[in-house]
């Protein structure tokens, strides 16, 4: 089966983001695939670069670079939500004359049409957080 996920909690309020690449993570363990993930409004923030955890917290930033390192998990962040939270790749940072990006390199930003996409592709798009 292919999954899409749509992750719209911030990874510091509540566990629906760590949740989220549990599932992806376990999915993938199962043989099934993971097309897309799609941060919106506050999940984009688990893009961060500049997240610093406590040493005896999961890191869920690392959570998602490693099921995008380990199985090629496409990791899009919601370009108008991601401005919103100050997550911006290079591109971004350039535009609005930012001094450098703030979003881990394993991750996009690009718009809405990525999720509808993402729904067209997959057979389950699996909302997490609310």
């Amino acid at each position: 089966m292919i999954y899409s996920l749509l992750v719209v909690s911030s990874p510091v309020s509540g566990l629906s983001s760590r949740s989220a690449a549990e599932f992806a993570r376990c999915a993938i363990a199962r043989g099934h695939r993971i097309h897309r993930v799609f941060f919106l409004d506050a999940g984009t923030t688990a893009g961060s670069n500049f997240s610093v955890f406590p040493q005896d917290e999961a890191d869920p930033v690392r959570a998602w670079e490693q099921l995008h390192d380990q199985h090629g998990v496409e990791l899009v962040l919601c370009v108008a939500s991601a401005l919103k939270y100050g997550m911006l790749d290079q591109t971004e940072a350039a535009r609005y004359e930012r001094a450098a990006a703030s979003i881990s390199p394993a991750f996009t930003v690009s718009g809405l049409g990525q999720l509808v996409d993402a729904c067209a592709t997959s057979d389950r798009l699996m909302t997490f957080g609310g």
